[in-house]
């Protein structure tokens, strides 16, 4: 059984996205199979043991990097070619594409471990802070106050709000399954291994350079997203957002994630970023934004209120593209 327009991307995409909205991480099902972020994960970490090894030079490693790039986005890619012509044409393959992209957005999840940290902040003080905040972030966590735990959870909503809903969603739009496929995985890499330590320097340096090119119009488009949103609520700048964007966004040390960080910044009234401490050491970036780098547990939650807008406006704008194109589509 087939129905007219049932695996219409922008459809799908918008259950999708309704999915992951209403089950998140989906824990209770992924107890028993692995998840698929995790099975890649794996596949990384296999693929990272036996050929970046530090007898090697740094150009054969960084050579074993590309290949190893290449293999793992093309090998994702290919799976979700797969699964997308395995699924064509019927009602229970349009459902398993749908289920698909709610399992590969991470809108609900991020809110989730955003959240955790807040509330461990307000109820445990700043060891369970640091332990919370310890699960979304790279930095020391020790070497944080409860600012900097506050900063961090909300930098790590801005970023990953691009790297785990925006991007995914602009590359399924662009190239179905296999794009979603391709760039979770490519995100997974630069993760994993696309650290400046002297580990991964030179083997993760295709993986770093790939998520920074896949990401240069998800992250602005993220950016813009949370200027909307604050135009919505008397607790956020939308002016602030937008100006603190174009003017800082370029700041950061990575091309992609001071778009998202400087509009998050803007928008709560709030500095973000600035010198950090990573396991490869400090960095010592300037601070986006205009206001106080002394973030509370109650930014925070501003911040995941401007989120949850963000996520609102992405849905309606993706069932609004359906709907304009359903209904002006000739007979």
């Amino acid at each position: 059984m087939n129905l007219p327009g049932l695996h219409d991307k922008l459809l799908l995409l918008y259950i999708g996205l309704a999915i992951d909205a209403l089950c998140g991480d989906m824990g209770p099902m992924f107890r028993h199979v692995p998840h698929p972020v995790v099975l890649a994960g794996r596949t990384i970490q296999f693929f990272e043991t036996r050929l970046n090894r530090p007898i090697r030079s740094a150009a054969v490693r960084r050579f074993r990097g590309v290949v190893t790039v290449v293999a793992l986005v093309g090998a994702a890619a290919g799976l979700g070619w797969l699964i997308q012509w395995l699924c064509a044409d019927s009602v229970a393959g349009a459902a398993a594409k749908a289920f698909v992209i709610g399992v590969l957005v991470a809108q609900r999840s991020l809110y989730n471990h955003v959240a955790a940290v807040s509330t461990a902040l307000i109820h445990g003080g700043l060891i369970s802070g640091r332990l919370a905040v310890s699960q979304i972030v790279g930095r020391d966590p020790e070497s944080l106050d409860g600012a900097g735990v506050a900063r961090a959870a909300i930098e790590s909503l801005a970023e990953n709000f691009s790297d785990g809903v925006v991007a995914p969603v602009f590359w399924y739009l662009l190239l179905g399954l296999p794009g979603i496929f391709a760039y979770k995985m490519a995100n997974t890499l630069d993760s994993m291994i696309g650290h400046k330590s002297e580990r991964y320097l030179a083997f993760g340096w295709a993986a770093a350079r790939l998520d920074d090119v896949l990401n240069l119009i998800p992250a602005p488009v993220t950016g813009l997203l949370l200027v909307v949103a604050a135009m919505f609520d008397r607790q956020h700048s939308a002016v602030g957002a937008l100006r603190v964007m174009l003017r800082d966004g370029r700041k950061h040390r990575s091309p992609n994630a001071g778009w998202p960080e400087a509009a998050m910044a803007g928008a709560l009234g709030i500095a973000l970023a600035g010198p950090r401490h990573y396991p490869e050491g400090l960095v010592n970036d300037p601070y986006l934004g205009d206001g106080s780098p002394i973030a509370t547990p109650q930014d925070i939650n501003r911040a995941l209120n401007l989120y949850f807008r963000a996520c609102v406006i992405l849905a309606m704008l993706v069932l609004g593209a359906f709907l304009v194109r359903h209904f002006t589509q000739p007979g």
